[in-house]
């Protein structure tokens, strides 16, 4: 239960209960990301430090990096009367052409530093397919820009790579899955299109030899 009680101090100092020295300098950790996240990151500082995991891993100035694009790409610009937010993202798919193009190459940089930290060819698919659809069907005149506003594919991923970093056999069995089900989909989808295409030739073929 004392472990339990630990707490931070005035000066972002993360203590135990009687502890003579401080333990972890949490602050630095958060330095950059928003309010709420700071407050959530905090309370994941104390669990890892009490369960006796280093919190200042190599991994936390990447997270921290991949945390602020996400939130600039997706969700750094606050719509005035209502609770929805854009990036700038969406902003760049207003530019007919060109912004789809730049979105997605921006958005392609998580799925490369995911790869870099080792994250699975099921994952990165999953990622991969998440940036495909975003840039697909937003080259759809404002209907795709109003989806890849809603589709929101660099938080999809950003939070793909938290669940690795944090449980990487779940993640995995996870991704497997959803890359099995999405083979499925599309050899069901091109076996649908090919059987549509061949009754559509076949009634063409029969019209004309009468």
């Amino acid at each position: 239960m004392r472990a339990a009680l630990a707490f931070f101090d005035g000066a972002g100092i993360w203590r135990a209960p009687g502890a003579a020295i401080a333990l972890v300098p949490a602050w630095p950790l958060l330095a950059g990301l928003p309010a709420h996240r700071q407050d959530v990151d905090r309370v994941r500082i104390a669990i890892d430090s009490q369960r006796g995991v280093s919190p200042m891993t190599d991994y936390d100035p990447i997270r921290r990096r991949l945390a602020r694009i996400a939130w600039l790409l997706d969700n750094s610009i606050p719509l005035p009367g209502v609770k929805f937010r854009i990036g700038l993202d969406a902003i760049l798919g207003l530019i007919p052409g060109l912004g789809d193009v730049l979105g997605v190459i921006l958005s392609s940089y998580i799925v490369r530093e995911a790869a870099r930290l080792g994250a699975p060819p099921s994952l990165l698919a999953r990622m991969a397919w998440n940036v495909a659809i975003e840039g697909i069907v937003g080259m759809v005149p404002l209907l795709g820009d109003i989806f890849d506003a809603a589709w929101k594919a660099n938080q999809r991923n950003y939070l793909l790579l938290e669940e690795h970093l944090d449980n990487p056999r779940r993640a995995a069995r996870s991704s497997r899955l959803f890359v099995a089900l999405l083979i499925v989909g599309l050899i069901t989808f091109v076996l649908l299109l090919g059987g549509v295409g061949f009754l559509i030739v076949r009634a063409i073929a029969h019209a004309i030899g009468t």
